[in-house]
């Protein structure tokens, strides 16, 4: 039997959660929304999530400090950082910090549809899969 991947959305915006949550149910992604860092942090638990998408500036902990945190307990985890931040310096930092994609909003669905597909398609030491899994 096939496991079904496991999202999560992480946005403080409310409008960002829902568009993002209704593209991954379109595309058959089941996905779990929080409105900060520290919410997802409360329930989570390594292998949960099969990916992770978050913004990088929210009240409390932003992306980086998520980006972060996940390293150190679970850094199999794919994080997908979808932000108006432009800055390079940023980027680079979240880069650092593990995120497997950073992408400025507004982003074209195809875009991080693609970027999700490549997560999920990496095992869990971070390789890419052959053919059979």
């Amino acid at each position: 039997m096939v496991k079904v991947p496991l999202l999560a959305i992480v946005d403080d915006d409310d409008d960002v959660r829902e568009a993002l949550s209704d593209l991954l149910l379109v595309v058959d992604l089941p996905c779990r929304t929080f409105d900060r860092a520290e919410a997802l942090l409360a329930e989570y638990e390594p292998g949960l999530f099969d990916c992770i998408i978050t913004d990088m500036r929210m009240p409390g902990m932003g992306g980086l400090g998520l980006l972060r945190r996940l390293s150190r307990f679970d850094a199999a985890v794919p994080v997908i950082v979808v932000t108006s931040d432009a800055g390079p310096q940023t980027r680079l930092q979240a880069l650092d910090c593990g995120a497997h994609a950073y992408l400025i909003k507004p982003i074209e669905d195809h875009v991080l549809i693609g970027h999700i597909k490549s997560a999920l398609a990496r095992d869990d030491n971070g390789q890419k899969r052959g053919p059979n899994g």
